[in-house]
């Protein structure tokens, strides 16, 4: 593997993020911030505790899953089609680079960005709250694989997208609503029994309630099957990318 490429690469993607602070970093923050605010104080004073643990304290998982996912898809979909809509992508094909470097370089930045953000907002969640992570490896695991995960969808729709509306319509019509739907801000054993199983679709409840386990040791599903079904995420979209390098889609032309 060419380590100088993708180290080159990857540091013009984070160096992007130092010229784009405010909208990269403080306005996500801010953001969700307003999200814990609202939903603490107009909902947390109805629900004291959800499985033993105060409302404010159970929806930091899900609000830093929230912020992950969408910011995930976000990074690595405007990485990737900024150098198409420049042209500057055919200089880089056309580069002693292999794809999987090219890969490596643009998700590996936009999951770095993610984990540092979900950090971030992990660190202002606990000066509102009392938090404590019962497995810290695992929520780690969880963090990286979900900022990865999401990373290479996000790669996949930069690749897709032939204009600028277009990297908007699966993080907004799509992830977020997923995601709030997903338990974030609730546990499913709250819903009516019909609604429980139809939740289960939802593939987002699996990465939140497995998040959530790495906290408090609470969970919707297994966490087996929370992991199971993040490494089936990741490996649906690695075989994605893989076969849009195969065939050239929306690269070539």
């Amino acid at each position: 593997m060419n380590l100088f490429a993708v180290r080159a690469i990857y540091r013009f993607e984070m160096a992007r993020t130092g010229r784009t602070l405010l909208q990269s970093i403080v306005s996500p923050v801010i953001s969700t911030v307003l999200y814990f605010v609202v939903f603490g104080a107009a909902i947390g004073s109805r629900i004291q505790e959800v499985g033993g643990i105060g409302y404010g304290s159970f929806i930091v998982p899900g609000l830093i899953m929230l912020s992950l996912l969408t910011q995930s898809v976000s990074n690595a979909s405007f990485g990737i089609y900024f150098p198409r809509f420049t042209g500057t992508i055919y200089e880089l094909l056309s580069a002693p680079v292999s794809y999987l470097e090219i890969v490596v370089s643009y998700v590996g930045a936009a999951a770095t960005k993610s984990i540092v953000l979900g950090l971030i907002i992990l660190a202002t969640a606990s000066l509102f709250v009392p938090l404590h992570i019962d497995h810290p490896l695992w929520m780690v695991a969880f963090l990286v694989l979900t900022a990865v995960t999401f990373s290479l969808l996000g790669f996949i729709i930069g690749i897709w997208a032939d204009g600028f509306e277009k990297l908007q319509i699966v993080p907004l019509l799509i992830v977020t609503p997923l995601t709030f739907l997903g338990g974030s801000f609730y546990s499913i054993d709250m819903l009516p029994p019909f609604w429980q199983k139809v939740t289960l679709f939802n593939p987002v409840v699996y990465l939140v309630s497995g998040f959530r386990w790495s906290f408090y040791g609470l969970a919707d599903v297994s966490v087996p099957v929370s992991l199971g079904m993040t490494l089936v995420f990741l490996l649906v979209f690695m075989a994605i990318v893989a076969w849009i390098f195969r065939t050239g889609y929306r690269l070539k032309t």
